[in-house]
C-alpha cells in the first residue's frame, strides 16, 4: 500500500499541472459514476492528508484512497489520447497531460461537510507544515494515553496518518523501540522523537519518490535493495549489532525489527 509520501508526491504532481485548468473527467471501467458531475469543471487544488488524496473541482471535492491496489499513470499527451490500459476507474485530462487511476480503495465525490467529516478521523501528518507544534503534540499525547503497542499505534491512520508498513518499522528501529512496547509506557521524549524523525525523513520520500531510511544512503553509489535498516531484511545481520533482524505478524501486517537493539 502506497504510504504518504507517495500520495503527497502525487498532489503536487496535479498541483503542478492540472490545478487552475479545467479537466476532461470520464470513467472508462464505468464505476465511477459520478464523473459527469466535474466533467468540464476546473480543479482548483490538490492536496494530502496522509494516504488521503483530494482534488477540490468546482462543483465538489474527490476523495481518493489508493488501497492496496490503487495506482496513477500521469503522463503527457498530444493528439490523440492512448487507450486506458487495464480497468481505469477515472481519466482526468487537460491540453497538455492525463491521469489514470486504477484499483482505488475509494474514489468518491463529497461535500465541504463530507471533507471535514475524513480529515476529522485523521491523525497527525508530518508531511503536513505544523508551525506551532500542535499537530506533534497531539500525536505525542494519543500515544502516551494509549495500552496498545507502538507497533500498532503507528499503522492507526487516527493515531498518525500516512505511516504505513515500511516507515513504521524504519521510525522504531531507529529510536531502539521495540513495537511490543505499550505506548504508555514509552516517555514524552521518545515518542517526540518518533515524530520528529517521521517529519525529517516523509519530505526525502516525496522530493526523491523513494523511502530513504539510512543516513546517508544516496552518497556514492548505492544498491537500491539496500536503503533499508529492517524491513523486508528478515533473517539478515542486523545493520548495527549483526544479530538476525525477526519478522513478525502484528495485526495481520508483517512486522520487521532487531530485538536486540529495539529493547
Amino acid at each position: 500500500m502506497p504510504e504518504g509520501h507517495t500520495v503527497h508526491r502525487t498532489a503536487g504532481i496535479f498541483q503542478k499541472k492540472f490545478a487552475g485548468s479545467t479537466l476532461r473527467v470520464s470513467s472508462p471501467q464505468g464505476r465511477f459514476t459520478d464523473a459527469s458531475l466535474i466533467d468540464g469543471s476546473k480543479l482548483l487544488s490538490a492536496h494530502a492528508w496522509g494516504k488521503q488524496l483530494f482534488l477540490k473541482f468546482e462543483p465538489a471535492i474527490l476523495r481518493i484512497h489508493l488501497g492496496i491496489y490503487g495506482k496513477w499513470r500521469i503522463e503527457s499527451h498530444e493528439g490523440e489520447l492512448p487507450e486506458p490500459k487495464g480497468q481505469v476507474r477515472a481519466r482526468f485530462t487537460s491540453d497538455k497531460d492525463f491521469a489514470d487511476l486504477r484499483g482505488p480503495t475509494a474514489c468518491e465525490l463529497v461535500d465541504t461537510e463530507g471533507y471535514l467529516g475524513v480529515v476529522s478521523k485523521l491523525g497527525p501528518d508530518p508531511l503536513r507544515p505544523d508551525p506551532k507544534g500542535d499537530e506533534g503534540e497531539r500525536f505525542v499525547s494519543r500515544v502516551l494515553k494509549s495500552p496498545t503497542p507502538i507497533g500498532q499505534l503507528l499503522m492507526n491512520q487516527s493515531v498518525l496518518a500516512g505511516v504505513g508498513n515500511v516507515y513504521r518499522a524504519e521510525l522504531l528501529f531507529r529510536a531502539g523501540i521495540n513495537p511490543h512496547t505499550p505506548g504508555k509506557q514509552l516517555t514524552r521524549e521518545q515518542v517526540a522523537g518518533i515524530w520528529f524523525d517521521a517529519v525529517a525523513l516523509m519530505p526525502l520520500g516525496v522530493r526523491t519518490g523513494l523511502m530513504l531510511t539510512r543516513d546517508g544512503f544516496l552518497k556514492g553509489r548505492p544498491k537500491l535493495e539496500d536503503r533499508y535498516l529492517v524491513y523486508k531484511r528478515e533473517g539478515l545481520p542486523c545493520r548495527v549489532c549483526g544479530s538476525s533482524v525477526v519478522i513478525e505478524i502484528m495485526a495481520t501486517r508483517k512486522l520487521y525489527y532487531c530485538v536486540k537493539c529495539q529493547k
